[in-house]
């Protein structure tokens, strides 16, 4: 369905949302320190909260793909210190890592997928899910998500609670 700009609606800018070329930029500063001084493997498209965690005991093992995002104290752990062990953890491209999640040493989650919020991924996800829960089940398969885990009908949807007043 195309529209016009006339029956797009956006959600107004509240809070942190008014000052958002301030905040992407410290956003961009931290991912570049991960990047040249930890030397984690970001893509330069990869968004996080300020608060997401990455494992600084063993950086060389955090992998993000492209348009990825990671969401408020998420953490990324590539080390279990009690077992002995140093495993590389990867985060595909267009993924959504959700608001507490964690993601454990040694896990790969594939392309496209969500990880809902408090979510602990324990075993490796494939391509194209919705897993949630402690630990985290595939609770949906072969979702089709747009760039940072944005499913497609979200702009329609937010479009029709800003035109209704609701945003």
């Amino acid at each position: 369905m195309a529209a016009n700009e006339s029956t797009i609606g956006k959600a107004r800018r509240r809070g942190l949302n008014r000052i958002a070329a301030i905040r992407n930029a410290v956003v961009a500063l931290r991912r570049a320190w991960f990047v040249r001084v930890w030397r984690m493997d970001l893509h330069p498209t990869v968004q996080m909260s300020l608060s997401a965690k990455l494992d600084l005991t063993f950086p060389i093992g955090v992998h993000v793909g492209a348009q990825s995002y990671l969401a408020f104290e998420s953490r990324v752990l590539t080390h279990d210190r009690t077992r002995g062990l140093y495993l590389h953890t990867r985060i595909g491209q267009n993924c959504f890592i959700g608001g507490r999640a964690m993601i454990l040493p040694g896990v790969e989650i594939g392309d496209g997928c969500i990880v809902g919020a408090g979510a602990v991924v324990t075993k490796s996800v494939p391509p194209g899910c919705i897993v949630a829960g402690n630990p985290a089940r595939i609770l949906r398969e072969g979702i089709e998500v747009g760039a940072y885990g944005r499913l497609p009908d979200a702009d329609a949807r937010e479009s029709a609670l800003a035109l209704a007043g609701l945003t």
